[in-house]
């Protein structure tokens, strides 16, 4: 299922510039980045319970969020983007 994942990490100190630091790390490991704060990735239950669970293991739950949006199986209808976008399909072959 797609799932975007937004966060928004408090940086007004160096504590919270590497909190913003793992959270951006840990999204790009299971998704594409869309946006600054914003990922794109396509998981199974057990993945979105892995990194959410990673991923509220890194805030601070007092000065930081995170939002998690379900979008499901057929994204394609329920999304519209406009503009420059780095896409990819899910479905397409990886040449290295």
């Amino acid at each position: 299922m797609l799932v975007v994942i937004t966060y928004d990490v408090n940086t007004e100190t160096g504590e919270g510039k590497k909190r913003l630091r793992k959270v951006a790390k840990q999204c790009v490991n299971y998704g594409q980045r869309v946006q600054n704060s914003v990922f794109e990735c396509f998981l199974d239950a057990a993945q979105y319970r892995l990194i959410k669970g990673k991923l509220e293991s890194i805030i601070d739950k007092d000065k930081d969020s995170l939002c998690f949006y379900m979008i499901g199986n057929h994204y394609e209808n329920k999304r519209e983007r406009i503009g420059k976008m780095r896409d990819y399909s899910v479905d397409d072959a990886l040449i290295f």
